[in-house]
């Protein structure tokens, strides 16, 4: 029986994140878009313009097929939990990392994935653990954009859009 939860996670640039949690089983469905910010219905030039918005993605999963431990435990492979408002050769407030939740029966599973991986490092993670504030879709042409422009710059290593093959 499906067990249907949601998490928001804030990993950078959307793109490489979307298309990354495509690839596995129990994820149902993505959405780029943008969450806990000041302001209602940012466009993708506000965000830029440090309107405080995170570039997140909102992923829907089996719970069933698709533990929340093993779902945090992938999406640690794709960014540097250490670093503040940068991925990649991306900077600035809007690509800090988070993980946002709605449904509080997640957050055993979610301290334990944090604990988890802090245990590798001698210093705090930079990743967020917040309630959802809000969370906004971006524009039409962000969703799937690595799908669309399969050389569309990504933070997220090309090895890693395709692990479920490896």
């Amino acid at each position: 029986m499906a067990e249907i939860k949601t998490l928001y996670l804030a990993g950078g640039c959307f793109w490489g994140a979307q298309r990354f949690f495509d690839q596995f089983e129990g994820v149902l469905s993505t959405e780029a878009g943008y969450a806990n910010g000041p302001t209602e219905n940012p466009t993708y030039k506000e965000v830029c313009a440090s309107s405080g918005h995170a570039e997140t993605v909102r992923v829907e999963y089996d719970e069933a097929k698709l533990p929340t431990g093993k779902l945090l435990e992938y999406y640690f492979m794709i960014i540097d939990p250490l670093s503040v408002n940068k991925q990649g050769g991306d900077e600035g407030v809007q690509y800090r990392t988070g993980v946002y939740y709605e449904d509080e029966s997640l957050l055993p599973a979610i301290r334990a994935a944090f604990d988890r991986e802090q245990a590798k490092y001698d210093r705090p993670m930079a990743v967020e653990l917040k309630p959802l504030e809000n969370f906004y879709g971006a524009e039409e042409y962000h969703q799937k954009y690595l799908v669309k422009n399969p050389t569309g710059y990504c933070h997220v290593a090309p090895w890693l859009l395709d692990l479920k093959n490896k």
